[in-house]
């Protein structure tokens, strides 16, 4: 666990709360955003996942927080979306494009329980397209999540330094489904420069979001997509829910070592997924989204996914559901062995 950031947190006046799971796994939470802030194995301060660089000293830390700039402090957070409709008020214009202060940061309160925490916050979103403001009722729940490899009797993966977690995310509509569609959207922010890889159950296309991916940096294999998250400025695409298998991972390379952080969670291709290109709203919706950023907002590498949609047309008033992050860290090869087993992929 890193007791540098958390010193920095707690002298910059915020509210932070740490969790160790039976294998030691760590997990630092900050309320404020409803953030998973960092994940750590045993004995280290590695961080797995990015954090905002004001975070790196109290005086910029709080200076941050005290902005009215959004508090993008980075790990794993959970928004709403269609993004069209949450983040663009005067959707079909794309201007403005604003972070719904309600869900981030929000208001979120801490539940310390059995076998790990809950964060729970409720609030109106309102809908662009729809002009509807639902009451939404949002809970996430960490709790442990076992090494996947622990079977494994592969020699190299003893090496590997493991830990990991598994997040309930529960979304409801305490009124009914009204007249509107929506869903939770989490995702993960890494540190920028490494490959991300979608597991696949056949070759499939991407469906571009904004920017211009690079074709230099995308592969598409039969059972994978390959993209090397390296390139200047905002770039985004996403997969539709047919082929993919609900597992992604992202691998960073340090000379002989490596760390791999994936995510794993149900994709349902008989169920609505409903976030949609900006320019194309009436395009189907993916299940995984990918976003580039190397400018303005900072440098960092997302991994996203998205749940199937509640509300309106679907007749649901709530959804619950259920990921795990699982994270590696260790030599090159044993890295590479894990991402051939875990994701189906050789790099």
């Amino acid at each position: 666990m890193n007791a540098k950031l958390i010193d920095v947190l707690m002298r910059a006046g915020m509210s932070v709360h740490t969790w160790v799971s039976p294998d030691d796994s760590a997990v630092l939470v900050l309320p404020h955003g409803g953030r998973i802030l960092g994940l750590f194995t045993a004995g280290s301060d590695d961080n797995f996942f990015w954090t905002h660089p004001a975070l790196q000293a109290v005086e910029s830390a709080r200076n941050f927080y005290q902005s009215k700039e959004w508090h993008n402090s980075g790990g794993d957070r959970t928004w709403l979306s269609p993004e069209v409709d949450f983040f663009m008020p005067a959707f079909p214009r794309i201007e403005p494009y604003f972070q719904p202060r309600e869900f981030d940061p929000g208001c979120y309160k801490v539940s310390i329980e059995e076998d790990g925490l809950s964060l729970r916050t409720s609030f109106a979103a309102h809908l662009s397209r729809s002009t509807y403001s639902p009451q939404v009722e949002l809970t996430k729940t960490l709790t442990s999540a076992a090494n996947p490899l622990r079977h494994y009797k592969d020699s190299s993966i003893s090496e590997l330094k493991y830990a990991g977690y598994t997040l309930q995310t529960q979304l409801s509509l305490p009124y009914g489904p009204g007249l509107a569609q929506l869903n939770t959207w989490n995702l993960l922010q890494l540190p920028h420069g490494g490959d991300l890889v979608i597991s696949t159950f056949s070759r499939t296309a991407i469906t571009p979001y904004f920017g211009e991916v690079s074709l230099t940096d995308l592969d598409v294999k039969d059972h994978y997509i390959l993209y090397r998250m390296r390139s200047a400025g905002e770039h985004k695409f996403g997969v539709q829910p047919d082929t993919v298998t609900g597992r992604v991972g992202y691998v960073r390379k340090f000379g002989e070592t490596a760390s791999l952080v994936i995510r794993n969670f149900l994709v349902n291709p008989s169920a609505e997924y409903i976030d949609v290109p900006w320019l194309t709203p009436d395009a189907p919706g993916s299940s995984i989204e990918v976003c580039n950023v190397n400018g303005t907002l900072g440098k960092f590498s997302e991994l996203e996914y998205h749940a199937p949609a509640i509300g309106g047309t679907t007749g649901l008033s709530a959804s619950r559901d259920l990921s795990c992050t699982w994270a590696f860290a260790g030599p090159c090869d044993a890295i590479r062995t894990a991402v051939r087993i875990l994701l189906g992929a050789q790099l």
